[in-house]
């Protein structure tokens, strides 16, 4: 009768830790098991038997390797989405090829939601200069913006804020709670440095947002 590599592994650690083995052992496993998965899971090279044990500080080869064929069989067992991989001299996580399908999904739609320049340059504008009006964005960027706000608006990273009391009460758009959220901000005041929201971006580097803004010494509205 054939057997699957994780019932091989399985079988192995059975017989290398037969039921009753100490407790302690038991509970030093367990937390090799949880620490190899975290390494393996935050490195995409592969990750030698040495290189493990020298990241847990862990000088028994043998308990490490146990631990890994554990988490290994774990894996194959509990039907997760990940699995360990032996390649190239080392070991790493890898999804598993029936979650293929739903991944390149969202890769996909992850890719077609990035910024383009235009909306780059009109959520910066909005984020620095808030609350600021369709008419104003324009003055900085010289063209129209209408188009660009719609998409940001449908997006969530900019809201409508009321109207300016002045001639045609434009509308003044602020940035969102999806905005912080998307950048990782507790709030505006932790908005970074125009040179440094330049960096979120690495596709555009080629062309910076700094002119845009003159000196960079005005502050926009902190709430």
């Amino acid at each position: 009768m054939q057997h699957t590599e994780a019932e091989d592994t399985a079988r192995n650690i059975e017989e290398a830790f037969p039921e009753g083995e100490d407790a302690a052992l038991s509970e030093e496993l367990s937390a090799l098991r949880a620490s190899l998965e975290a390494l393996l899971f935050v490195t995409p090279e592969p990750l030698s038997l040495e290189a493990l044990c020298e990241a847990l500080g862990h000088s028994d080869r043998g308990r490490v390797f146990q631990a890994l064929c554990e988490l290994r069989a774990a894996c194959e067992r509990d039907g997760r989405g990940l699995r360990v991989e032996e390649v190239a001299g080392g070991h790493r996580l890898v999804t598993k090829p029936a979650c293929d399908a739903p991944i390149r999904k969202l890769l996909e739609s992850q890719s077609a939601r990035r910024l383009s320049r235009a909306a780059l340059e009109t959520l910066a504008i909005v984020a620095y200069r808030q609350p600021v009006t369709t008419p104003e964005i324009e003055a900085v960027r010289g063209v129209d913006t209408l188009g660009v706000l719609k998409s940001l608006l449908d997006r969530r990273l900019v809201r409508m804020a009321g109207r300016k009391n002045i001639v045609g009460r434009p509308i003044l758009w602020k940035t969102s709670r999806e905005f912080l959220e998307h950048f990782g901000l507790k709030n505006l005041k932790e908005l970074p440095r125009i040179e440094e929201f330049e960096g979120l971006f690495p596709q555009q580097e080629e062309e910076k947002l700094s002119p845009l803004f003159g000196s960079g010494e005005e502050d926009a509205e902190r709430e």
